[in-house]
């Protein structure tokens, strides 16, 4: 499901959705201030952002602003959370940016299907929430992908081919299932049109440091996961090759 970040200083209240977001399926990540929130979207792109508006506070608004004139942030999600509860401050916060405007107190299940409605406009009706694997973040429904919060260009068919990885992530998929997943079940594709196009990708990944996440399983197919997995992997491939020469020699 999807990351929501709680941006919330009532501690009863972020505690309480929290609860309910990760009872929904969700990934939930709470910042205790709004002045916190820029930060830590910085750090881990969440898929939306629950932003709390208090009274007396100018923060919020200008975060929402800078958000919307920034390329990495420009489409993040955000539904302000706030006890304001007059037109005009509903107003200033959908014309700073915001997707929703809830007010305090509210319930838990209209907060969850209002989350879902801007889940759909934002991702489209089949709810196409952007893929996220260690500093790589995937968006099918705007075709963008991003490493350490900064866009890289791929192609059309390399960025399809990240994606059937990222959606298995961690989990070894063959040749075959893969041009499948790509080009079709119709498609003559010979399956090593695949490796060609895995060159292609880490060559895209490579000045972000991120070529080694999308490691080869000898004789079977390719995986994408996690860095400190894939570096692991290259330690223990190293080892293997020293101690097949020490036994050659």
């Amino acid at each position: 499901m999807a990351h929501i970040m709680v941006a919330d200083q009532e501690r009863a209240i972020a505690q309480l959705l929290e609860a309910s977001l990760a009872h929904a399926g969700h990934r939930v990540s709470k910042v205790d201030q709004p002045v916190d929130v820029e930060a830590a979207v910085r750090s881990h792109m969440p898929d939306l952002v629950l932003l709390d508006w208090p009274v007396g506070d100018g923060v919020s608004l200008s975060l929402i602003r800078r958000w919307r004139m920034q390329e990495v942030t420009r489409e993040l999600p955000v539904i302000i959370l706030t006890a304001r509860s007059s037109d005009a401050d509903k107003v200033a916060g959908l014309n700073a940016g915001a997707d929703d405007y809830v007010t305090k107190p509210f319930a838990i299940h209209e907060l969850q299907a209002r989350i879902r409605a801007v889940f759909r406009r934002w991702y489209g009706p089949d709810g196409s929430i952007p893929l996220q694997v260690g500093p790589l973040r995937l968006d099918p429904g705007t075709r963008r992908l991003y490493a350490y919060g900064n866009p890289l260009l791929v192609g059309a068919t390399d960025f399809k081919l990240l994606e059937s990885l990222m959606r298995g992530s961690g989990r070894v998929q063959t040749r075959s299932a893969l041009v499948e997943q790509v080009w079709g079940d119709s498609a003559a594709i010979e399956t090593r049109t695949i490796d060609v196009h895995i060159k292609r990708l880490r060559d895209a990944l490579s000045p972000a440091g991120c070529a080694a996440m999308i490691q080869t399983s000898r004789g079977l197919g390719y995986r994408v996961c996690e860095p400190s997995a894939a570096n692991g992997a290259a330690r223990l491939r190293r080892r293997s090759r020293v101690a097949t020469l020490a036994v050659a020699a």
